[in-house]
C-alpha cells in the first residue's frame, strides 16, 4: 500500500512538497486507504477564518491492501477442507496486531502543516499585514483510525474467505458455500475486470495523449474509483454533485464539465452523452461484464441450484455489490478562507468537490439488473458441466 501511494503521489509531485512532507503525505494516504480518518485543519491569523474537509478513499491503495492481505491470510489454509472456527480466528488476530502496529506508526507519522502563499496581490498584502496568511495541515484521529482500519480487515477477510474455494470453512458454515462462494467470487471477478480495463485504457492514454505522470497518478490513486463509478453508470444509477473553484475531479474531463455548474448537478448516461455520446459505450459494458459475472456465478454452482435461485442470488450480490461501491466512491472536499467574514481572500483559491450517488435508485436498478442477469446467465450455464451433475453412461 505504502508503495501503492508513494509511486502515486510521486506522478502527481507530491515529492516537491515543501518541509519534507512527502512521508507525511504517503502515510496519510495509507491511512484513508485502510479507513482511517485524517482531518485537515486550517490557521489565518486571529481575525482570518479558514475552513477545510475531506473524505475520500484512494481505491487504488486500498485495493492493493486488500489484495495482499488476503492472499497472505488464505496461503497457510490453501490445502485445508475444514477449519475450526478457533483456527481462523487465530489466523485473522495475528493479522489484526500486526495491521494495528503498522496503523499506530502510520498514523503518528500522518502529520504535517504547510504554508499557502497568496501571491502578490492586495489580498496577498493584507494577508501578511495582519498575520492573515493561511495555513493548512492533517493529522491522524489514531483512535478512530485503529477502529475504522480494524473494520476495514475484518471486511478484507471475509470477503477472502467468501470467494476462495479452497479456504476452509467451519463445519457449520458449509452449508452456505454453495450460494455465497460462487456469488461473491462472481462479483470480486466483475469488479476487477473493471479495473483490468481502466488500467489497459489508461496506460493507452498514457502513451497516445501525454501527460503521463498526471495518468499514472490517477491510475495509482483512485482507478477504481473511477472505474467503479463508470460501471454504476453503465447500470443507470445516478450521482449527483458539483465542482467549484481551482480544484476538481482528475480525469476524465467530462465529468468536470458536468458537474462544474454553479448548483449540484446530476451526473447519468444522458447528461454526459450531452458532452460526449460515446460514453453510451458504458452501457454496453455494463451488460457484457454483469452477464457474464452472472454466468460465472451459474457456472460455479452446484447443478442442482434451480435458474430463479441463480436470480436470486445474482440480486442480492450486485445489490450488495453496487451499495458497497456507492459507499466507497463518493467525494467530499472543500477548503475555504475569509477575512473579517469576507469570503474566499485567496482570490479563487476556495474550491469544492462533490459527488454523491442516488442511493435508493441505485439499489432498485441493481435488484433489476441482478434478477436479470442471473436469469440469463443461470439458462445459459445449462450447457456447462458443473459440480453434481452425472453425465449418463452406456446401460
Amino acid at each position: 500500500m505504502a508503495v501503492v501511494a508513494g509511486l502515486g503521489l510521486w506522478a502527481a509531485g507530491a515529492a516537491d512538497l515543501p518541509g519534507g512532507a512527502f512521508p507525511s503525505v504517503v502515510a496519510a494516504v495509507v491511512v484513508m486507504a485502510a479507513g482511517g480518518s485524517v482531518g485537515l485543519s486550517g490557521d489565518a491569523g486571529a481575525i482570518a477564518e479558514t475552513n477545510a474537509g475531506l473524505s475520500v478513499l484512494p481505491l487504488s491503495v486500498s485495493l492493493a491492501g486488500a489484495l495482499a492481505i488476503a492472499a497472505g491470510f488464505l496461503r497457510p489454509l490453501r490445502h485445508r477442507a475444514v477449519a475450526g472456527t478457533k483456527e481462523l480466528a487465530g489466523w485473522a488476530a495475528r493479522i489484526a496486531v500486526l495491521w494495528l502496529l503498522l496503523l499506530l506508526g502510520l498514523g503518528l507519522l500522518a502529520r504535517h502543516r504547510f504554508a499557502i502563499g497568496l501571491g502578490n496581490n492586495p489580498a496577498g498584502d493584507i494577508g501578511d499585514a495582519l498575520d492573515a496568511s493561511p495555513k493548512v495541515g492533517f493529522e491522524t484521529d489514531v483512535p478512530l483510525t485503529l477502529v475504522f482500519g480494524l473494520l476495514w480487515l475484518a471486511g478484507v477477510l471475509v470477503v477472502a474467505v467468501l470467494v476462495s474455494r479452497r479456504a476452509p470453512l467451519p463445519g457449520r458454515l458449509l452449508r452456505f458455500q454453495e450460494s455465497v462462494r460462487p456469488a461473491a467470487f462472481a462479483m470480486v471477478v466483475l469488479l476487477l475486470s473493471y479495473v483490468a480495463l481502466g488500467l489497459v485504457a489508461g496506460l493507452v492514454v498514457a502513451v497516445t495523449r501525454g501527460h503521463a505522470a498526471a495518468t499514472f497518478a490517477v491510475l495509482l490513486l483512485g482507478l477504481p474509483n473511477l472505474v467503479w463509478l463508470a460501471f454504476t453508470l453503465g447500470l443507470g444509477v445516478s450521482w449527483e454533485g458539483r465542482v467549484d473553484g481551482p480544484f476538481g475531479l482528475p480525469m476524465p474531463q467530462v465529468l468536470s464539465e458536468v458537474l462544474r455548474t454553479p448548483a449540484d448537478s446530476t451526473l447519468s448516461l444522458s447528461t454526459l452523452a450531452d458532452h460526449d455520446g460515446r460514453v453510451w459505450w458504458l452501457l454496453v459494458v455494463a451488460a457484457a461484464l454483469t452477464l457474464g459475472a452472472a454466468f460465472l456465478m451459474a457456472a460455479r454452482s452446484p447443478a442442482r441450484v434451480r435458474v430463479w435461485q441463480h436470480a436470486v442470488h445474482m440480486a442480492v450480490a450486485l445489490t450488495l455489490t453496487v451499495l458497497a461501491v456507492c459507499l466507497l466512491a463518493g467525494v467530499s472536499a472543500h477548503y475555504g478562507l475569509s477575512l473579517l467574514g469576507i469570503g474566499d481572500l485567496g482570490g479563487g483559491l476556495s474550491g469544492l468537490v462533490e459527488l454523491r450517488p442516488q442511493l435508493g435508485r441505485a439499489l432498485v436498478l441493481a435488484v433489476a439488473w441482478g434478477l436479470v442477469s442471473g436469469l440469463l446467465g443461470g439458462v445459459f450455464a445449462r450447457r456447462v458441466h458443473r459440480r453434481g451433475k452425472v453425465e449418463a453412461g452406456p446401460a
